[in-house]
């Protein structure tokens, strides 16, 4: 096995160009859902690959739960330099889990809050906070008993309704600083996050980013894209591709972004002038999968093709270990 099981710890570094190739010729929907696929993967087979370390660069040790003949010394150079590899390895694991346990006490607590504040917030779908901080995202999976508020008329515009379980949070502040047909574009957009259900992505790449540091490219590019998904359906509800990118343009000089980078918001932190640009430019291209000899076609092959090398060097690792040690 050799330094093959290695593999899917150094894979992660093609994600820089293909989230860079990705995020600039795909269509945004297809970037998003292929990245975050991509983040999941090489997350788990990157961890799969921490605990093949461990087990066989510390089954020397004494007191382990382990069975005896796989302290063998023909198992234990199944990697290379396995003693130093698996202590490395166990502190790596122990920093991810570490990670993964505060990143979701911070998403539990900040929803938690999320919806004690809006509890007796009227409006419906639509919450509007009177704060003279100007900020707009989408927070899934609230729902509300309280009936429509004053502010509930910017529903009845062109937009199409969210799905069952979501809320758009906006302040104040932020509709006083745009127009009706601007309102139109943000609720729209915020739609679109509920409907697509990005924070389900989001979530994926920040998880993933945690577990594989090499993957943070990756967690950039679908925060990106995912508001460039739904920057194109709020062009495509409301039929005016300039609004929305005049309104997320004056969004993004006053707001302050979301609670936690894991919920989508209007004017999220990032390059807003690519998305502003990409909004008075032509829609993009809605083909699912680009042709192979192109550059774009290069770079969707090349995440599917370390995605399948990833697994199977994992896969390898695993069946290649256990059957040393039979």
């Amino acid at each position: 096995m050799g330094v093959f099981v290695l593999l899917p710890l150094l894979l992660p570094l093609t994600a820089l160009p293909i989230a860079r190739l990705a995020e600039r010729h795909l269509h945004p929907r297809v970037a998003t859902r292929l990245l975050s696929a991509l983040a999941a993967v090489l997350a788990a087979c990157s961890t799969v690959c921490l605990g093949l370390l461990v087990v066989v660069g510390t089954v020397q040790l004494p007191g382990h739960p382990l069975p005896d003949a796989w302290a063998d010394r023909e198992a234990r150079t199944t990697a290379p330099y396995e003693e130093t590899a698996g202590k490395g390895a166990v502190i790596a694991l122990l920093a991810v889990a570490v990670s993964w346990s505060t990143a979701v006490r911070r998403h539990r607590r900040v929803r938690r809050e999320a919806e004690l504040a809006l509890a007796g917030v009227p409006g419906g779908e639509l919450a509007v906070l009177p704060d003279e901080a100007a900020y707009a995202y989408a927070l899934p999976g609230v729902r509300s008993r309280a009936s429509r508020g004053l502010l509930g008329w910017v529903l009845s515009l062109r937009t199409s309704p969210a799905g069952p379980g979501g809320r758009i949070v906006v302040s104040t502040a932020m509709l006083a600083c745009l127009d009706a047909g601007e309102r139109a574009a943000l609720v729209a957009h915020e739609r679109a996050h509920l409907a697509g259900r990005h924070h389900r992505y989001l979530l994926a790449v920040r998880f993933a980013a945690r577990a594989n540091p090499l993957l943070m490219p990756l967690r950039s590019a679908v925060a990106y894209t995912a508001e460039r998904w739904a920057d194109e359906e709020a062009a495509r509800v409301t039929g005016e591709r300039r609004v929305v990118a005049r309104a997320i343009g004056k969004a993004a000089l006053v707001s302050r972004g979301t609670p936690t980078p894991t919920l989508a918001g209007f004017a999220a932190p990032g390059p807003v002038p690519r998305r502003v640009a990409a909004l008075l430019a032509p829609a993009p291209s809605p083909v699912s999968w680009p042709p192979v000899f192109t550059a774009v076609g290069l770079a969707a092959w090349a995440a599917a093709a370390g995605t399948l090398g990833s697994a199977l060097s994992s896969a390898n690792a695993t069946l290649t270990l256990f059957l040393v040690l039979a």
